[in-house]
């Protein structure tokens, strides 16, 4: 009996573990990825669309459409993370222009809106475009089947503050108008959890020697990420948070956690704070379900034998 493919739009704003997540899922039978959709985070919107048309291109499908969305955020001013992700968004690696750019289509707002009923969305990036579309029509954005949003932090520190995580730091107002208007509860794939996925010297390692476009594009771009995370937090190797959003959502095994509510903070010290209200203070129905356990092996070896086939026996011996 054929798997039936559920369909799925990423959210995202490319970015290395963004690309990472494309990479994923479109090794991955289980999903349908219809279309990418572009937001200003990591770097600008037209630079996350020119890499999300890289990564396509290493992964063999331009066929995939992407969709430029939103450019800042709702009230914020748009604070990007070259010291992160490099200059143009794939650390070292800058993205020389090409034909394939004219892949590029606008419309991002719509495109969510108009293959809602049928999909699920996996945003990655601020929900800067899922908040416009709530704004433009939140009945039909409604019809989304699930959202799984990496994002957030429960009890781990943040990425960009004590507190906050990037993905809400960078627009606060957008998460917290969605969180208040979807009427399911969100997936959360948070610091918690996506801190424990590290891309260790020895798997960087093992992807030299697998030698293809793909592992040697994931290597080159996430030496820049290895050095970023080795000066900030003397962390060897890199976490890569946005593929386990996809990976759960295919395999809800792999991680695990809790239903509760969460509320935004949207200004002050705190600003971007994903504060979660374990113990139901407010008497607030449920709007995410928090992880807070992963298997960051299992996910890893997963990871790796997506994207990486007839590779499995060498990825066992490391990855285990």
């Amino acid at each position: 009996m054929e798997l039936k493919k559920k369909k799925i739009i990423i959210d995202c704003d490319p970015g290395i573990d963004d690309s990472l997540a494309i990479l994923l899922a479109i090794n991955s039978n289980e999903v349908d990825l219809i279309g990418i959709t572009i937001v200003g985070g990591n770097v600008d919107a037209m630079k996350c669309a020119i890499n999300a048309i890289k990564v396509l291109e290493v992964g063999g499908r331009l066929d995939i459409p992407v969709y430029l969305g939103e450019s800042k955020p709702l009230v914020r001013e748009l604070e990007t993370a070259e010291e992160t992700h490099g200059e143009g968004g794939l650390g070292k690696i800058i993205v020389q222009k090409s034909e394939d750019h004219k892949l590029i289509r606008n419309g991002a707002i719509d495109f969510l809106l108009v293959n809602s009923s049928d999909c699920h969305l996996i945003t990655i990036g601020p929900m800067i475009n899922l908040a416009r579309a709530i704004q433009k029509d939140k009945e039909t954005f409604n019809k989304f089947l699930s959202i799984t949003s990496m994002g957030g932090a429960y009890k781990s520190h943040g990425n960009c503050s004590q507190v906050a995580e990037f993905n809400y730091w960078v627009d606060p107002h957008a998460a917290q108008l969605v969180y208040e208007n979807y009427d399911k509860p969100i997936t959360m794939v948070g610091l918690d959890v996506t801190r424990k996925c590290v891309l260790t010297p020895n798997y960087r390692q093992l992807l030299k020697f697998i030698d293809t476009p793909v592992s040697n594009f994931i290597y080159d771009i996430t030496e820049f990420y290895v050095d970023f995370h080795w000066s900030q937090e003397r962390t060897l190797g890199c976490v890569i948070n946005d593929p386990l959003a996809i990976a759960y959502f295919i395999d809800n095994t792999l991680a695990d956690g809790f239903y509760s509510n969460l509320e935004m903070v949207v200004e002050g010290n705190a600003v971007g704070q994903s504060m979660i209200d374990v113990q139901g203070f407010y008497k607030r129905e449920n709007n995410v379900f928090v992880l807070t356990e992963v298997e960051s092996t299992r996910f890893m070896n997963m990871f790796f034998k997506r994207l990486f086939k007839g590779h499995e026996k060498d990825i066992d011996l490391v990855i285990k």
